[in-house]
Formats: C-alpha cells, sequence, structure tokens
C-alpha cells in the first residue's frame, strides 16, 4: 500500500468478489470523513450481496458489514462509536 514505508505490502488481497471466502484479506473502504483510506481486514461472513469485514477477527465490536464488489465499501455510520 502506499504510504506505508519501503518494500512491497506485506499482504495478499482477493479482489475477485466471486471468489471471497471467509478468511480472506481484502482492502476495503469506509465512506464519508474516511473516504481515500485504505483499511485491511479479514471476510469472517460472505453472502450473496454483502459480506462481513474485521480488523480484528477476534474482536467481535470490529465486524463491520460491507458491499460485496472488489475493494468492500462499509458505511461510517456503522463504524463503533
Amino acid at each position: 500500500m502506499q504510504g506505508m514505508g519501503e518494500g512491497s505490502c506485506p499482504f495478499t488481497f482477493n479482489t475477485e468478489p466471486a471468489s471471497f471466502a471467509v478468511g480472506d484479506i481484502v482492502s476495503y473502504r469506509v465512506d464519508g470523513s474516511l473516504d481515500g483510506f485504505p483499511f485491511a481486514g479479514t471476510l469472517m461472513e460472505v453472502h450473496d450481496d454483502y459480506v462481513i469485514v474485521a480488523s480484528d477477527p477476534e474482536d467481535k465490536s470490529t465486524w463491520l458489514r460491507a458491499t460485496r464488489e472488489s475493494r468492500p465499501k462499509v458505511r461510517e455510520a456503522d463504524l463503533p462509536a
């Protein structure tokens, strides 16, 4: 990812929504004031039209509903307070 120091990105992202599976690492986005910032997360659930992504799979408070597309999008309003 850009701006994260020298060398290659330490993550391998799945960017193919048709092949999404639980446990895949994805790069996701958040709309609103965080638009443009990249986030990395693990897919915890995969559904026909949405996914559940988590920045920390062990902490359910980080599980967020996102769109099912190459870079899933989370609504800023759905972020924990």
